[in-house]
């Protein structure tokens, strides 16, 4: 037969078990801990009397009657009840534990001890009396008061101050942290408008700058305009323009009159035509005088140049412009 123990449970199964105890008491310590132990109440002590036990002395011929020995115990004070001190709690008010009551002296026992009862004399023999003993209860061990600890709260309050110091202190340093944001924004938006202005003022400077660059642009292009203009019609009014004498005012006529030089090779009542053309400046001044048609007399043609360089015309003009005119201008001489 092989040595193996085929009934003895799986080595799992014990390792399993002995898993489950363990963590069943180890909830049961963790529930015992969360058990808040209650407090003692301790009752005043009260002295209770001594008790007096009396012998009585019976006669001896008659058979004692059967009495009810009553043992007679010190009367004690019912005992708190104690909960099974739990394993200490983390931070729980420490209570003073009372002392362990010192055991109580067994009372000695006093035969007989009966009750009084008034039975029928009958002869007896006499019995001495035993003296009268008085038992003390003993007294019993003053139970100490269960004391609440007064917990000194001085360094909690000190804490407490601490704690109010600082969250005072934060507060107002988030409060100065807030006015000095709000200044730096108040500084940031008092920046930011005087440098929209700024912008807005540089950009209207620009704008009046660009503006009198155009206006004097254009005034220059207008001046070159008219200059250029005015060139032209310059150019245009310095070319002659012809012009009859029917066109031309005198502004200041000259005197034509026959001259005496020419009256030598010239009959009394003949009449002699010249035709001069002349060139008037803008001014209405004569430039030149040149002989378009001679009169056949040399003399009185050159006389004729002669008188009207002395006149002066109103100047010529086209489009309201004065211009350089030519005019042809027919003279009649009457010989005298």
């Amino acid at each position: 037969m092989s040595s193996t123990d085929l009934e003895a449970p799986p080595l799992r199964l014990t390792f399993a078990a002995i898993i489950v105890v363990v963590g069943l008491h180890i909830l049961t310590a963790i529930a015992l801990v969360a058990i808040k132990t209650p407090e003692l109440k301790i009752e005043a002590k009260k002295d209770a009397p001594p008790i007096e036990i009396e012998l009585i002395s019976l006669p001896t011929e008659t058979p004692p009657p059967e009495v009810e020995v009553i043992e007679v115990a010190p009367k004690q004070e019912p005992a708190p009840q104690v909960a099974e001190q739990q394993p200490p709690v983390p931070k729980a008010k420490s209570i003073v534990q009372p002392k362990p009551e010192v055991p109580v002296k067994p009372v000695v026992r006093e035969k007989p001890v009966v009750r009084e009862e008034k039975t029928t004399p009958k002869p007896a023999p006499i019995v001495p009396v035993k003296e009268q003993k008085t038992v003390e209860r003993p007294k019993e061990t003053p139970k100490e008061t269960l004391v609440k600890p007064k917990v000194d709260t001085s360094v909690a309050d000190e804490q407490r101050k601490i704690i109010a110091a600082k969250a005072e202190r934060a507060a107002q340093a988030a409060q100065a942290q807030a006015a000095r944001d709000a200044q730096a924004k108040a500084a940031q938006e008092a920046q930011a408008n005087r440098d929209a202005q700024a912008n807005r003022d540089s950009q209207a400077q620009a704008a009046r700058v660009a503006a009198e660059a155009k206006a004097a642009r254009e005034a220059a292009e207008a001046a070159a305009r008219a200059q250029a203009a005015a060139e032209k019609a310059a150019a245009a009014s310095n070319t002659p323009v012809n012009f009859t004498a029917s066109a031309a005012n005198w502004a200041s006529a000259p005197n034509f009159s026959f001259p005496d030089r020419a009256a030598r090779r010239a009959n009394s009542g003949d009449t002699f035509t010249v035709v001069l053309t002349l060139r008037v400046n803008k001014q209405g001044g004569i430039d030149s005088v040149n002989v378009a048609k001679s009169s056949g007399n040399t003399a009185l043609d050159k006389e004729a140049q002669r008188q009207v360089r002395s006149g002066k015309f109103k100047p010529f003009t086209k489009n309201n412009v004065p211009v350089v005119g030519n005019v042809t201008l027919p003279i009649a001489y009457k010989v005298p």
